[in-house]
């Protein structure tokens, strides 16, 4: 269970050597827009993986008249420093130096609901997939040498298509499928995970978002086409060399894990036919399974909801709220303050923020 016990923004956007202590259970920064309320949202999401979930640009968040950005914290006792600018990044924790963001991530799971980062259901594959594996990975850690070799097998398949030169290629169609079927049924195994949490008695606190008389599905798309199938190694490997000459043509493999997706079905019908209401209302019941799934392993995020007020009417305010609290985690929540929030006084730290400095209430 990640918790954070101080934090120093030192440089990022507005934000200037901004210092808490936040509450281990609810943290909300009130203000008016453009004060800086998201820009706090989004440095506590860099700090767990080093990037934005608003701009793939470090030049972005990098404050005015500086170089890079700073962002410092205790986190379970234990001290975290990442420093970031236009040519280097620096990960420090403890008084280890590390390279992989794979490990920061793991010191600090982040979990975000933010109208910037965009809603799931009916969202783009890629986003899907960002989540899914997000949640796969903080559910099996082991997975990720499998992600970091399929990722190394993709890349070496494609030069090799784009040379023209087939020498080899077989061999990595034949690992390339291994990889495929592990990463496809891991996915599958958390989203059977997800699926069976949907029967769990604390999801009624959500029922204003999904009526209990209907049924919410997920369903995987492997990536690959219908006619194959994402879990047979052997299907798999002849379908890669069955369609070598179409790959050579176009100079990529254009079929895999890497371009899988979930299909979201509410009472059977496809998410696309939803309304975009009942797609950010399943998107959020996503979304909660998740911090559910790791909450119950002992492994729950730190939560992140910006702007709550802004997407949600005061019955699903409280359902989330209600639901989150009783989960004992870590919660960061930003608001204009319009909206009365439900909140345990005892169990809440309230901050104001203008002009990019926070301020204790």
């Amino acid at each position: 269970m990640a918790i954070i016990e101080k934090l120093h923004v030192a440089r990022f956007r507005n934000l200037n050597d901004q210092y808490l202590e936040p509450n281990k259970n609810i943290n909300l920064i009130l203000g008016s827009n453009g004060q800086g309320k998201t820009n706090l949202i989004e440095s506590l999401y860099y700090l767990g993986h080093n990037r934005s979930f608003k701009t793939k640009n470090i030049k972005d968040v990098v404050p005015f008249d500086e170089d890079l950005v700073q962002i410092n914290a205790i986190i379970d006792g234990e001290k975290i420093t990442l420093n970031k600018s236009k040519s280097k990044s620096t990960i420090v924790i403890g008084n280890e130096k590390i390279i992989s963001n794979s490990l920061l991530s793991q010191h600090l799971p982040t979990q975000i609901i933010s109208p910037d980062r965009g809603f799931i259901v009916g969202g783009t594959p890629k986003l899907k997939r960002s989540y899914l594996d997000w949640g796969v990975f903080h559910n099996n850690k082991e997975i990720l040498k499998t992600y970091k070799s399929y990722n190394k097998c993709l890349k070496n398949i494609n030069a090799i298509l784009t040379s023209n030169n087939q020498n080899h290629l077989d061999e990595w169609f034949s690992q390339f499928a291994l990889l495929s079927v592990e990463i496809s049924q891991a996915r599958i195994n958390y989203i059977q995970k997800l699926t069976k949490m949907l029967e769990e008695r604390s999801l009624k606190k959500l029922e204003s978002f999904v009526d209990s008389t209907k049924s919410l599905e997920f369903k995987l798309q492997t990536g690959w086409t219908k006619d194959v199938d994402g879990l047979n190694q052997n299907e798999i490997k002849q379908y890669l060399q069955s369609n070598k000459n179409s790959f050579i043509k176009t100079k990529h493999l254009g079929y895999g894990p890497h371009r899988a997706s979930v299909d979201f079905y509410l009472n059977e019908k496809n998410e696309g036919f939803l309304s975009r209401g009942e797609q950010k209302k399943l998107s959020i019941v996503f979304w909660m399974l998740q911090v559910l799934v790791l909450a119950k392993e002992n492994s729950a995020p730190v939560v992140l909801i910006d702007d709550i007020s802004s997407e949600l009417d005061q019955k699903k305010i409280n359902s989330i709220l209600d639901f989150l609290t009783n989960l004992n985690i870590q919660i960061f929540i930003t608001d204009i303050g319009n909206k009365e929030l439900p909140l345990d006084p005892k169990k809440t730290n309230i901050y104001h923020i203008k002009n990019g400095i926070i301020i204790s209430v």
